[in-house]
């Protein structure tokens, strides 16, 4: 599974004993795999201003993995032909999302543990707005870029109704630069071809003979040119609409025709020159930004820990990853019966819903005997 919980208990004798128990029953049931979760010893600074960064830090949690999610769908956008190898770009200092996890280090040198809490908190925030800043310019761009080309490819790939003709005609299809003549592109259903040959010549006064020639088809219809003088026009696309023919609008202009597949070719070599830079850029920040959520989850674990748990600080941090969904129900329970020492009306409402917990402002299922956080990892679902 890609969920863990992340739990912490109070670091006495009876407490680390509860949690060896806890390892044991989840190991032999096959629950949960479960791994220590070293935190730092952090400047506690006042109780007030704990409670402050507990607040605080839901938030930013809330911030980092919604970032953390938008950047891993702008990975899926980006890599739009290889969606299959979406994962293998999606890795924390190198390294798969769960080995980071089960093996999460405090990053000293990013997030010096004896600065202040609310330093920490601050870098944290100030580097996540800064990541999503930058992925809302950088995807904007991008998705201008590719909107632009899928429109540009949608005119070339639609029916002979809607699609540009400009890589279907050439010069030679048209009599160009005549006073009196012009060369018109009519639309005529396959099943309509012999009623076509017989009939385009008498549709008007003055159609040049044999001046018709099919240049392009599709699964419906086909295109066929024909010459005539210009001032019948406007007559022949009417008898022409009458028998089931459509005139389609066109005007061949060699230089409009140039200039929209100059258009096309640079669209597609700008895409092609911003791909690997945004995508190198959505990997780096991907890392970043869920780096600093683990770290995020465990000042979380900290600052809740000392604020259930008192001083002088002392808890043990313990991750567990459940082995399967059909067993979270079972895994609660344990720890529910292992814990129930450390909040008996917490431990109640678990069992009992309609229990509430004096002075809590959490719904009862948020809130453990322990203090708990989720992880989860299925950042595409």
């Amino acid at each position: 599974m890609s969920e863990f919980w992340l739990i912490s208990a109070p670091g006495d004798k009876e407490n680390l004993q509860a949690l060896e128990r806890m390892n044991n029953v989840t190991s032999k049931s096959n629950l949960s795999h479960n791994t220590k979760f070293a935190i730092p010893d952090f400047k506690v600074g006042t109780l007030d201003s704990l409670v402050g960064l507990s607040d605080e830090l839901g938030k930013l949690d809330t911030f980092a993995e919604s970032l953390i999610k938008r950047t891993a769908q702008s990975v899926v956008e980006v890599m739009e032909d290889s969606k299959g190898k979406v994962h293998e770009n999606l890795l924390a200092n190198g390294v798969d999302l769960t080995s980071f996890v089960t093996h999460f280090e405090w990053d000293m040198a990013k997030y010096p543990a004896k600065q202040p809490l609310v330093s920490v908190v601050d870098t944290l925030a100030k580097q996540l707005a800064q990541i999503e800043t930058d992925l809302k310019s950088r995807t904007a761009a991008y998705s201008v870029l590719k909107a632009n080309l899928e429109n540009l490819e949608k005119k070339s790939t639609g029916n002979l109704f809607t699609r540009t003709l400009s890589d279907i005609v050439s010069k030679d299809d048209f009599v160009l630069d005549s006073e009196y003549l012009i060369t018109l592109l009519v639309i005529v259903p396959k099943s309509s071809y012999v009623q076509w040959q017989r009939t385009y010549e008498s549709l008007s006064d003055m159609v040049v003979p044999r001046s018709t020639k099919l240049i392009a088809e599709d699964k419906e219809a086909g295109l066929f040119t024909v010459t005539l003088f210009r001032k019948v026009t406007e007559d022949f696309k009417v008898k022409a609409k009458e028998n089931k023919f459509i005139v389609r609008e066109f005007y061949y202009d060699e230089n409009e025709i140039k200039r929209e597949r100059e258009e096309m070719n640079r669209l597609l070599s700008d895409k092609k020159q911003q791909y690997g830079p945004l995508l190198r850029w959505l990997k780096v920040n991907f890392s970043e930004a869920f780096i600093a959520w683990i770290h995020i989850k465990a000042l979380r674990v900290f600052v809740e820990s000392v604020l259930r748990y008192g001083l002088p600080v002392n808890f043990q941090a313990v991750l567990l990853q459940p082995q399967k969904k059909s067993a979270t129900k079972r895994l609660r329970e344990v720890l529910n019966s292992v814990f129930r020492h450390l909040d008996e009306v917490a431990a109640a409402s678990i069992l009992d819903a309609s229990v509430e917990i004096p002075g809590l402002q959490l719904s009862n299922q948020d809130y453990f005997p322990y203090v708990y956080f989720h992880i989860d990892l299925s950042l595409l679902d």
